[in-house]
């Protein structure tokens, strides 16, 4: 048995990875300012981006359910592994042989995940072996009667099973699978005469998930004597989840997201038509309908935040496909880019389309996409007789709430025009059935929390048993992170003159963005969301107060106050944990030994200044957090991969050491304030202690102007 990882070669497999290119085969990532990255949240639904990828810190951060960590975390959530297997896989990307404490060898060949699709992938390659056999000729002529070439099934690695008991299972059992792995795996199935293959003299297509790694199969019948469906998918398993795959997404993603355009169709044989017909961003559910889930994967990778994408549906006109396109419907408020439905003029699907009118044809189809709304609309009045007056109004019945349905008002008086020509009837008549059908106020009902009582400001409102850390209420009635007893001595109450940043410190205007489910309350930003039972929320803030606050609740950015002061210390530690080499060394051993207004954004500057032995190198970042309680580590991470208010990589550099160096200033000028003080104190009579106050100020003001020569 192997034992842990040695840290050395975790740091290295983490230094080596691109924490965006990870991420990025998740989710679609768009420039959110100088080395940040931000996309729609893997790990809830939304409509805004609120996830940021910080490449240089290797931390994400979604400032709109809290999720953050590292690359490491990343995959262990995203795909339910291990700590180990995620390091192991990382370690496999970039080419790193890992080592372990025990002299130990890697062990991701023996752990569950990592067996289910070693299995997965040695099925892939029998299937494929399997289909040039002469065994497999009725495979080879179902490919070639749909115009599908040997190089077509090569590209999307399309194989054939034999129609043999065991053939799969002896095969892979000579790689050293188990009966139980094939079993877990989803290919093999058992019945009285034991374990026997599950696909079995049919065409088989690999399932891929959106990284590329083949979790399934989905394998059609070709021969008359297999009383199995037309199609037989892999089962649910540890890896696949069929309401969540969509085939063929791992080959559209790249353009998928280039394009902010997707095609939707309704089998392989279809996907691989589009794809070679030009039509690259085709994908197809496998083995059931298109729903939410698949909804929420295509939006991540859609990047799906604006009205400029689009999804477009390809559906059969017999009765099944209008009973699906209903179904799309049902979920089309979901996207916020626009729907579609494409439908070839005789009825053929994009397989049989290819092959009778040739690629061309395939992308005509596309290009004559209409809207949903209207082939909606159109199916729904097809059910009416509308020679009649009673069948006319009735169609209007149910064609009126699809119309109050568009989401954009300022095309919806367009459709009333439509439904009334296509119904005959005048338009005010369709005007008032729309209005009557609309549906109510989009108020969320989650604001109701927001009456709750609220305590004084100024009251501590929670605190930990053991007395360590208070949870309280700064004197603008925000509630920041007090301890108990400070590394450094408490930082005095700022003058006139400290409270000021300098100039080029003002934060920017809208920071950081507001996800669609946040309201700005005209001091920063907090979450509005239910109370679900989790982490301690705030449920709203009023002028700055608290509404409730759960014990160790983790800080985020949204508890800071919004004075000038605590944003400079705010901006200067983003800067700082972001761009260690523009800030340098020296610059910010002063920035944190300077005093802090803020309690919370104090304690971090003590972790900074208690770690700058390891300052700048990939284990310093981790160790600032460790440094701290726990409840300010999601704060850390925050100021971590928020963006900066520069947008050039030509002004980053200025910026960072500005914003550094006025912490440095504001210090300084509260010191001089403070030996003028002490000047009016002192008896100019004793002349010796006048001349050193005044020289102390003399070298306070000779210190501010190298400051700003050299920042």
């Amino acid at each position: 048995m192997a034992g842990l990882i040695r840290q050395s070669d975790i740091d290295e497999v983490k230094a080596r990875t691109n924490i965006a290119d990870v991420v990025g085969e998740y989710v679609s990532l768009k420039s959110a300012g100088v080395g940040s990255m931000k996309g729609l949240c893997p790990f809830h639904d939304e409509r805004s981006p609120s996830f940021h990828v910080r490449p240089q810190v290797g931390f994400y951060h979604c400032f709109g359910c809290g999720e953050s960590g590292d690359v490491i975390s990343f995959l262990q959530k995203m795909d339910h592994v291990t700590f180990t297997d995620a390091v192991e896989r990382l370690a496999g990307r970039v080419g790193f042989q890992l080592t372990f404490e025990d002299g130990g060898q890697a062990r991701s060949e023996h752990g569950a995940r990592s067996r289910l699709l070693a299995a997965n992938l040695a099925a892939e390659e029998f299937f494929r072996d399997q289909l040039m056999t002469p065994g497999a000729d009725v495979g080879r002529r179902f490919l070639g009667e749909r115009g599908f070439d040997q190089a077509a099934a090569t590209r999307f690695g399309v194989g054939f099973a034999p129609k043999s008991w065991d053939a799969l299972t002896n095969a892979l059992k000579s790689r050293g699978f188990t009966t139980e792995e094939l079993s877990a795996a989803g290919l093999v199935s058992s019945g009285d005469r034991g374990v026997y293959d599950r696909f079995r003299g049919r065409l088989v297509w690999p399932i891929r998930d959106v990284t590329g790694q083949t979790i399934g199969f989905g394998a059609r019948k070709l021969l008359d004597d297999d009383k199995g469906p037309k199609y037989l998918n892999t089962p649910e398993t540890a890896v696949y989840h069929k309401a969540q795959v969509l085939y063929g997404l791992d080959l559209a993603k790249r353009d998928v997201s280039r394009s902010k355009r997707v095609v939707v169709v309704e089998g392989y044989t279809d996907v691989m038509a589009c794809h070679l017909a030009g039509v690259t961003t085709a994908v197809a559910t496998c083995g059931t309908s298109f729903g939410v889930d698949h909804i929420k994967v295509l939006r991540r990778v859609l990047g799906d935040d604006s009205a400029t994408g689009e999804v477009i549906f390809t559906f059969d006109p017999d009765a099944a496909g209008q009973k699906a396109a209903m179904r799309a419907f049902t979920e089309e408020r979901r996207f916020a880019a626009q729907t579609y439905v494409a439908v070839a003029p005789d009825g053929l699907d994009p397989c049989d389309l290819r092959l009778a009118q040739g690629d061309a044809a395939v992308q005509r189809m596309v290009d004559a996409k209409e809207p949903m709304f209207e082939f909606v609309i159109r199916q729904v009045l097809s059910q009416y007789d509308l020679e009649t007056v009673e069948g006319r109004v009735s169609a209007l019945r149910a064609s009126a709430p699809i119309v109050a349905d568009i989401r954009d008002a300022s095309i919806r008086p367009g459709y009333e025009r439509v439904l009334a020509r296509q119904l005959g009837l005048e338009l005010d008549e369709v005007q008032t059935a729309v209005r009557g059908s609309s549906r109510g106020g989009s108020g969320s009902s989650g604001a109701g929390s927001r009456g709750a009582s609220r305590p004084a400001a100024g009251r501590a409102i929670t605190s930990n048993p053991g007395g360590v850390i208070t949870l309280g209420m700064t004197p603008s009635g925000t509630a920041a992170y007090v301890p108990a007893a400070p590394s450094m001595p408490a930082s005095p109450a700022p003058t006139r003159a400290e409270s000021a940043p300098a100039q080029n410190a003002v934060a920017p205007d809208e920071y950081p963005p507001e996800p669609d489910d946040e309201y700005d309350d005209g001091g920063g930003w907090a979450p509005n969301g239910p109370d679900d039972g989790g982490p301690g929320i705030l449920d709203a803030r009023d002028g700055g107060a608290v509404t409730s606050l759960r014990e160790e609740r983790p800080l985020s950015l949204a508890d800071l106050p919004p004075d000038q002061a605590t944003r400079l210390e705010r901006d200067a530690l983003m800067a700082i944990l972001q761009f260690p080499e523009l800030a340098g060394h020296e610059l910010v051993a002063r920035a944190v030994h300077t005093g802090f207004v803020n309690p919370s954004l104090a304690v971090i500057r003590d972790a900074i200044a208690t770690t700058l032995d390891s300052f700048g190198t990939e284990a310093w970042f981790p160790r600032v957090i460790d440094a701290v309680p726990v409840p300010l580590a999601s704060l850390i991470q925050q100021l971590a991969v928020a963006p900066v208010p520069e947008r050039s990589e030509r002004d980053l550099s200025a910026y960072v050491r500005e914003i550094a160096a006025a912490l440095v200033e504001r210090d300084l000028l509260r010191q001089s304030h403070e030996m003028l003080g002490k000047l009016q104190r002192t008896d100019p009579t004793d002349r010796e202690a006048y001349r050193a106050v005044q020289r102390q100020l003399l070298d306070l003001e000779a210190e501010r102007r190298a400051l700003k020569e050299t920042s």
